[in-house]
């Protein structure tokens, strides 16, 4: 199933709704679709580099977009389901607690969510689920998602397609390397 909507992702990218097919997987994969917009928005930039920053910008916001869509599901739904279900196994409270601890590091897992392979889905609805302050949510949200859309589409527009292995391969390491360093660096600082 992941193959089939892998392959059908790659051939909306050769379409004249190209922009909006991004703008679609963009939303749909901040709260619940499995594929990440990198598949359209990298065939797209290679094939018109001329616009890349452009179709970066279509990424951003769609995905943050999306995020608050994400974030209204884990809202709604932690009221209507996700409270019942630990309220019976007597876990009612250990969520509260779960929530309070999320919040206070809420920035970074907005952050690091929204530039790392980690699914960014996972985040907005435990954001919602948690109550995590929304202005805070939405201004990482806005400064994470254009960061990682940006810098990918900065390095195709300037290397073009030698650029894309490395994009597909290795970006995602190197995000993920940056992020816990930078959290490491933060923690060793708060710890002196």
């Amino acid at each position: 199933m992941i193959r089939r909507l892998y392959d059908w992702t790659l051939r909306l990218a050769g379409t004249r709704h190209a922009n909006k097919a991004l703008a679609g997987v963009a939303f749909a994969e901040s709260s619940f679709f499995p594929l990440p917009p990198d598949l359209l928005l990298i065939p797209m930039v290679i094939a018109r580099r001329d616009r890349a920053f452009v179709i970066a910008a279509i990424a951003t916001v769609a995905s943050v977009v999306g995020g608050l869509f994400g974030y209204l599901i884990g809202w709604g739904l932690m009221d209507a389901v996700g409270r019942p279900v630990l309220e019976f196994y007597g876990k009612g409270g250990d969520f509260e607690t779960l929530a309070a601890q999320f919040n206070e590091l809420g920035f970074w897992a907005v952050l690091i969510a929204g530039v790392t392979p980690f699914p960014y889905k996972v985040i907005t609805i435990f954001s919602g689920a948690t109550g995590l302050s929304l202005p805070l949510f939405i201004l990482v949200s806005i400064f994470a998602r254009a960061l990682r859309f940006f810098i990918v589409a900065g390095l195709l527009w300037k290397w073009g397609p030698p650029m894309r292995d490395f994009i597909e391969r290795r970006l995602g390491l190197v995000f993920t390397a940056f992020c816990l360093a930078l959290v490491a660096g933060f923690a060793a600082i708060r710890l002196m």
